[in-house]
């Protein structure tokens, strides 16, 4: 059990005790937050305390958080399509649907428990529960990601994201008819205090967050775009498209609920560079766009 303690601000005077706790760490949900309420492991100043409680200035709050209970990760034979792989990493296109790494409610079937069994020695850095893996991508974005197999590979890949040296584009269909050929979105991203399980663009407890993109393809009502990364900040895409007004097509968090019949957002990682940890030869690599993606882009070019 670890205890956190907090003091409310005069600014968070009436917020909701769980959403006040759940502001307070970006791996805490509110959902969480209620059931250590109604186990008794929050106290507001030493009292136990009701779960609509609302804050006040001043106010001394203590979280008891419960250790993790170990989850074992079970290696499982599920096809991968490796797009290149040596004694220090393998690059892998993910499916849509596919979840990066187990977590509650998702401790089988992901791209980690595929990994285990076929490559038997990652890169132990990220603990048991995400081995080797140096980014990731949303359970429905498809597209290429890069795993390390030894520390010493994960640590000089996992650089070149903090040097913003590797490339990723990504290619995407967003609502409305961009009118400019390019552009960069250089808006900060942090957790969304309305909202613990989404992010959004803000100055609060964020992070640098920079997308390029250029248009593709121009539909009636929709824009194919590719979108590179500078920074790798969650859901950064989705977030940033969002906020200058082209939300992604699918998007179940981000975007409209009338939009395009797709399970997910239309995103697709389709390029990823990096120089080779140890031959510090540059390698490139490209993942067609797809199926269900194709089919769309071609409806919408009718």
């Amino acid at each position: 059990m670890t205890v956190f303690a907090f003091t409310v601000q005069e600014d968070q005077h009436l917020e909701r005790i769980d959403t006040f706790i759940a502001t307070q760490n970006d791996e805490w949900s509110r959902s969480q937050v209620q059931t250590w309420l109604k186990e008794d492991f929050v106290l507001v100043n030493g009292e136990k305390i009701k779960r609509n409680y609302k804050v006040k200035q001043g106010d001394e709050i203590s979280v008891s958080v419960p250790d993790p209970k170990p989850l074992e990760v079970i290696a499982e034979n599920i096809p991968l399509d490796v797009y290149y792989e040596d004694a220090d990493v393998i690059v892998v296109n993910k499916p849509r649907g596919m979840v990066v790494h187990p977590a509650l409610g998702h401790e089988t079937g992901t791209l980690v428990n595929a990994l285990m069994y076929h490559c038997k020695d990652l890169s132990g850095i990220n603990g048991v529960l995400r081995p080797g893996i140096v980014h990731r991508i949303d359970k429905d974005t498809s597209g290429l990601l890069m795993v390390a197999k030894n520390d010493v590979a994960h640590e000089k890949l996992a650089d070149q994201l903090r040097q913003k040296t590797s490339v990723r584009k990504y290619i995407a269909i967003v609502h409305g008819v961009i009118p400019h050929e390019e552009g960069t979105i250089d808006a900060p991203i942090g957790r969304d205090k309305s909202d613990r399980q989404s992010m959004t663009v803000t100055e609060d407890n964020s992070k640098e967050a920079v997308t390029h993109f250029r248009v593709l393809e121009r539909f009636d009502e929709f824009t194919l775009v590719e979108c590179q990364l500078e920074t790798g900040r969650t859901h950064q895409i989705r977030v940033h498209m969002k906020y200058i007004g082209y939300p992604l097509a699918g998007d179940p968090k981000y975007g409209p609920r009338k939009t395009l019949d797709i399970d997910g957002q239309a995103l697709h990682a389709a390029v990823l560079g990096f120089n080779h940890p140890r031959t510090n030869e540059y390698l490139e690599f490209s993942s067609p766009i797809p199926e269900v993606l194709e089919n769309i882009i071609e409806q919408l070019s009718r």
